[in-house]
């Protein structure tokens, strides 16, 4: 594992880690993140640019104290011409103010300018402690970090935050409220490939869940909200399930529950991430409820998830034909993003931009010769595509937060 090497005047700044790590959805508390339980990024060598100190919240308030909800108000841009250059930060990451402040200073010293924090992440549980009635009464939250002062010490060096809530796949609910959960003709549990419970898309009391917990953090100053597993789900015996006799199309729930969200979150700005292959294939082909005609009509933005590694040996895209996908990250994202762009076009009123997720990440599952080693030069081509079709924001993903940091462009 990579340590981070902080400048002696940060070293001080370093949280104290929690004191105990939470058993996913056994109850609220404050957990500690293990030592072992993400990789740290190397720190951009400070060396030729001088690098602003950053600044962060002093300690004089207790995690547990709420803040004057005026402190965290939502970044606003001070003209159109902002565009998210991000990174996907877990919440066991900014939960370590050494962290945060590196991330910080990355910021004060390069292109990038926003970051994707968890609100809610695939084990169900809200990353902080939450007041929504829902997920104390289920103990459905842990204490990855305090959301009022990391958002305070990104909004200070003038960073937006985007908070990103997995929706369906939520095995702590599914779990502790099964009457919300996708069932299976037998009765059961529905279980993915990983054995996880989904809440059932279909159910509109789920839909109230996800909103409550995202209105909540729009009131804590997240500058935008990004619904992430916005889809039914498409690994394990999917055949084997009970959706009940709600004849709508899947595209139509997904659609109606965007469209509510919208209704119910007036001002704030959504996104929904969704598949790449959604960008190509026409209508809902992979049949989990996103059809990219119209997905993006009730949202501000959609992130298709372009992983040159998440396509099938040999996939055709806007009829380039890409024998291993891996290997051309250049040509597989300019090609999808202008696939979308062209069927967007022809959708009157479409409101959503298009702002992809981009891959940080080593593939070595695919086998030998289907993947190769990511690092600055990969990320560099999927960015050069970006902007050779057209668009201008990027979210980089690498779930562990180990990124390729000489990539991004210095400040001057």
């Amino acid at each position: 594992m990579k340590k981070i090497l902080s400048r002696a005047s940060l070293a001080a700044a370093a949280l104290t880690l929690f004191s105990a790590m939470l058993a996913a959805c056994t109850g609220g508390g404050a957990p500690s993140a293990p030592s072992n339980a993400l990789p740290s990024s190397p720190v951009q060598s400070s060396s030729e640019t001088p690098v602003p100190e950053p600044s962060f919240p002093s300690n004089s308030l207790p995690p547990s104290t709420p803040a004057p909800s005026a402190r965290n108000t939502p970044l606003k841009p001070e003209d159109d011409n902002f565009r998210a250059k991000a990174l996907y930060l877990s919440g066991w990451t900014v939960g370590s103010e050494e962290k945060v402040l590196h991330y910080i200073q990355l910021a004060n010293s390069t292109e990038i300018n926003s970051y994707v924090i968890d609100i809610k992440d695939e084990s169900g549980l809200v990353a902080y402690e939450s007041s929504v009635p829902l997920v104390q009464e289920t103990k459905g939250w842990d204490g990855k970090y305090d959301p009022d002062k990391v958002i305070r010490a990104f909004h200070d060096n003038g960073i937006r935050v985007i908070g990103r809530i997995v929706c369906f796949r939520d095995p702590c609910l599914s779990l502790k409220k099964p009457e919300l959960a996708i069932k299976t003709t037998k009765g059961g549990l529905f279980r993915d490939a990983n054995m996880k419970t989904w809440l059932n898309p279909r159910n509109r009391d789920s839909w109230t869940y996800l909103v409550d917990i995202a209105r909540e953090a729009a009131g804590k100053g997240f500058d935008e909200i990004q619904f992430d597993y916005v889809r039914f789900p498409s690994e394990g015996d999917t055949k084997a399930i009970d959706y009940g006799s709600d004849s709508r199309s899947k595209h139509e729930v997904i659609d109606e529950f965007l469209a509510y969200a919208r209704r119910e979150l007036p001002g704030v700005v959504l996104s929904a991430d969704i598949f790449g292959i959604v960008c190509v294939s026409p209508a809902d082909t992979e049949d989990i409820g996103q059809n990219l005609e119209y997905i993006g009509r009730s949202v501000d933005y959609i992130s298709p998830m372009v992983y040159p590694s998440h396509y099938a040996l040999g996939q055709i895209v806007n009829d380039v034909k890409f024998i291993r996908p891996d290997l051309e990250p250049y040509g597989v994202v300019l090609n999808t993003l202008l696939k979308a762009k062209e069927r967007i076009s022809k959708v009157e009123g479409y409101g959503a931009k298009i702002r992809p997720y981009i891959q940080d990440f080593t593939a070595s599952w695919l086998g030998k010769g289907n993947y190769q080693n990511y690092g600055a030069e990969q990320v560099r081509l999927q960015i050069k595509a970006v902007y050779d079709a057209g668009y201008e924001e990027w979210i980089l993903w690498n779930a562990g937060n180990d990124y390729s940091e000489s990539a991004f462009i210095k400040k001057k």
